[in-house]
């Protein structure tokens, strides 16, 4: 783990400076928003559940380790399995209010998702542009676990949730003010890449407890596997996409 952190770190660092004029205003609003995604009166119309950007990208993005934005930029555009098409990383971006934060698309080109597009490619100054023709998943991204995900022991996971998760989670996933909601209607929903026991537990192993990750593989992946478990919002397209007028605008 300290070898990937270190490797990590090399590929990008946090820019020292924003840039001048109204370039930097708007990244520094679309930190705003990746922290206060579901609260932010230009955001939270988009949102459906209790969880902003940073619920997954640990400090806005900028811990190297844990769903990193440092370098992400440079990876897009990309090719989707998911959406079996090339997609740009403003698409990536709004495809995560669809099933992250169950809400609706923003339009392309609003500037909730310019601003936050913004931020992510300051983050990734620097960075040497490659590309991704697999996934869309930049330089930074979490690496998935040796363990395949039928070797989950839910059961166990339950017990290792009540005393390693449940302080900061709430003991039937609602959330604190500590830890946002983990299952129900105010967590992500099926669509959502956390849905699966593989990705999730990926996830945990490096992010928590945040800034003392020390899981082993096998309490990961029994954790997402009783944590999955539970009921959350489905997810079906049609219901997640703007009016038909509003997919894309070309003013603010």
């Amino acid at each position: 783990m300290a070898a990937q952190k270190s490797d990590q770190k090399k590929v990008a660092s946090i820019p020292a400076t924003y840039p001048p004029g109204e370039l930097g205003e708007i990244i520094k609003l679309g930190r705003e928003l990746v922290e206060k995604t579901d609260t932010h009166p230009l955001s939270k119309p988009y949102v459906g559940n209790a969880l902003s950007c940073s619920s997954c990208h640990l400090m806005a993005g900028t811990v190297p380790y844990a769903a990193s934005f440092l370098g992400t930029a440079a990876a897009y555009p990309a090719w989707s399995p998911r959406e079996k098409r090339v997609i740009t990383l403003e698409d990536r971006i709004l495809n995560c209010f669809m099933r992250s934060q169950n809400g609706i698309r923003p339009p392309k080109g609003s500037k909730v998702s310019i601003a936050i597009s913004a931020y992510i490619t300051w983050l990734s100054t620097g960075s040497l542009l490659k590309m991704n023709p697999l996934k869309p998943l930049g330089p930074n991204h979490v690496r998935p676990l040796k363990l395949k995900p039928e070797q989950a022991n839910a059961p166990r996971g339950k017990g290792l949730y009540q005393s390693q998760c449940a302080d900061c989670h709430g003991i039937t996933g609602e959330g604190t003010e500590e830890g946002p909601p983990v299952w129900g209607e105010k967590s992500y929903n099926a669509g959502a890449g956390f849905s699966r026991n593989e990705k999730l537990a990926a996830w945990l192993k490096v992010a928590m407890p945040p800034d003392d990750a020390n899981m082993t593989e096998q309490d990961a992946l029994d954790i997402a596997a009783y944590v999955n478990s539970h009921s959350r919002p489905r997810f079906v397209l049609k219901d997640h996409l703007p009016k038909s007028d509003r997919m894309g605008v070309y003013e603010w």
